[in-house]
C-alpha cells in the first residue's frame, strides 16, 4: 500500500497549533470534511468514539486517529506536525507531536487496515520519524512520506 495514495499535498500542514487532544481532533475534522465533502460533526464524532475505545497515540511521539464513515468513498489520509507536542493519552504517556489521520469507508476491511499498518510501519521509522521532525515545510514533509514508501517497497 503506498502512501501516496491515501494522502495529497494538500493534506499536509506542517505547523499545527494546537493546546490538547481535542482541539487537535477537531482542528483534523474540520480539514478532512473540506478534503472529503463529508460532515465535519460526524468526522469528529466517529474520531472522539475511537479514542473512547483506546488512545490512538501510539507512542514516541506519534497518534494514527482513525475511523470508518460509511459516506466515505475511498481511503484518505491527512498529516500534521504540531508546534508544541500535546497530553494525547499515548500508551508509553509520552507526549505527541506527529499525528496521521486516516479515514476509510465502512466497506474497506481489510484495506483498512493494511493502510493502519502500512502507516504504523513508517512512523516507527526511527529515519523517517526525524525526517518528519525536522523538514522544514508541507513540501518536504509530503515527500517524506511518500519517499518512505517506494523505499520499502523494494
Amino acid at each position: 500500500m503506498d502512501l501516496g495514495d491515501l494522502i495529497s499535498p494538500e493534506g499536509v500542514t506542517a505547523m499545527l497549533k494546537a493546546k490538547s487532544k481535542k482541539q487537535v481532533l477537531q482542528e483534523l475534522s474540520s480539514r478532512a470534511a473540506a478534503h472529503t465533502g463529508l460532515s465535519e460533526r460526524d468526522i469528529f464524532d466517529t474520531l472522539l468514539q475511537r479514542e473512547r475505545l483506546g488512545s490512538t497515540g501510539v507512542g514516541h511521539g506519534v497518534a494514527i486517529p482513525h475511523g470508518k464513515l460509511a459516506a466515505l468513498e475511498s481511503i484518505t489520509g491527512l498529516f500534521v506536525r504540531l508546534d508544541e507536542p500535546i497530553d494525547f493519552d499515548a500508551i508509553d504517556d509520552q507526549p505527541v507531536d506527529l499525528v496521521f489521520l486516516l479515514l476509510a469507508p465502512e466497506s474497506a476491511g481489510a484495506d483498512h487496515l493494511k493502510a493502519l499498518a502500512r502507516i504504523s510501519r513508517l512512523l516507527r521509522e526511527p529515519k523517517a520519524v526525524k525526517k518528519l521532525r525536522t523538514s522544514k515545510d508541507e513540501a518536504a514533509l509530503y515527500s517524506v512520506l511518500t519517499e518512505a514508501t517506494t523505499s520499502h517497497a523494494a
